[in-house]
């Protein structure tokens, strides 16, 4: 449907009715974090109920999944981290990640914290990959799904190092919540986590902080080093977050969500919320973003392969 061929409703008027955003981490996630902070801002700004559902499962790609098969007229949103670009190396999933969606706008980036439990005996990244290297391919990482940025970060970090472990991948029906308890209960020994989902259990004494992902330390954690800090030079992997939208979606509804969302970002409670929880801000126009997801699929597929990672 071209944008001549819409209704008023659905430009013009667009939204007259409620908005829906998925996101496929659950509850208390990062995800669902900051997509229930932007659908109270975008409710706001557009006098439309912005709903946020939690569908889960699959190794997270349950809500993409039923995102890619809804109508393409602006009224389903998905917000992602950058498992929407990593997930693009997997096999045998019931879409495409880059050619069914369209990569609407970035949010923010914050870093992951590598963690390791307290039954793992290590307490800084020097420790860890020394362990790793007197026992390869004996200890057990964890992540929140095969192709996500947990899981394709950790192999970052092993090759960096020059280490090898064994992935133990989540459940179809687990959360980022049973990934965390994993490594807790030592059933995982390291993995690396949201700053903000990780958190709570290393201020409780539960999980070693270990290192943060991004070239500069996080205000949330300032006396854990950056892992380049810690011996692994240049290292450096963030999570990010983005809005994307089925394909087919007008171009003037995406340009439309670009400005309103862009508007909300930029306004004061956004920006203060990003900093409250880690985060900073993204500016991209919708193309750069587009290329910016092609390209970070295209890096997830060189690390998966090299690390030797089963795609199925």
């Amino acid at each position: 449907m071209t944008d001549a061929m819409l209704p008023a409703t659905l430009l013009g008027d667009y939204p007259a009715k409620a908005v829906r955003i998925v996101e496929p981490f659950g509850a208390g996630g990062g995800p669902d974090l900051l997509a229930r902070a932007l659908a109270q801002q975008l409710c706001e700004l557009w006098g439309q109920p912005v709903t946020v559902e939690n569908i889960t499962g699959a190794g997270a790609t349950a809500g993409p999944a039923q995102v890619a098969q809804s109508p393409a007229d602006g009224y389903t949103l998905l917000i992602n981290t950058n498992a929407q670009a990593y997930s693009a190396a997997l096999q045998n999933l019931p879409y495409d990640p880059l050619r069914d969606f369209i990569p609407v706008i970035p949010l923010t980036s914050q870093p992951y914290v590598l963690v390791a439990g307290e039954s793992a005996g290590v307490t800084t990244v020097g420790e860890l990959v020394a362990a790793a290297k007197a026992k390869p391919g004996k200890l057990v990482f964890g992540s929140t799904g095969v192709g996500t940025g947990t899981h394709v970060g950790v192999e970052r970090f092993n090759r960096s190092a020059g280490i090898k472990a064994r992935h133990l991948p989540p459940r179809p029906t687990d959360s980022i919540a049973n990934t965390l308890a994993n490594v807790i209960a030592g059933h995982t020994t390291y993995c690396i986590l949201p700053i903000d989902i990780a958190l709570p259990a290393i201020r409780e004494g539960k999980l070693m902080a270990l290192g943060v992902t991004t070239t500069r330390r996080s205000p949330l954690l300032p006396q854990v080093p950056t892992i380049a800090e810690a011996g692994l030079a240049g290292f450096t992997f963030p999570i990010w977050y983005g809005v994307w939208v089925p394909a087919g979606t007008p171009t003037g509804l995406v340009d439309k969500l670009v400005r309103d969302i862009g508007r909300v970002l930029a306004a004061q409670p956004m920006r203060d919320w990003i900093g409250k929880h880690g985060g900073e801000p993204m500016t991209m126009t919708q193309p750069e973003f587009a290329r910016f997801v092609l390209s970070e699929s295209e890096r997830a597929a060189q690390i998966l392969k090299a690390a030797g990672s089963q795609l199925q």
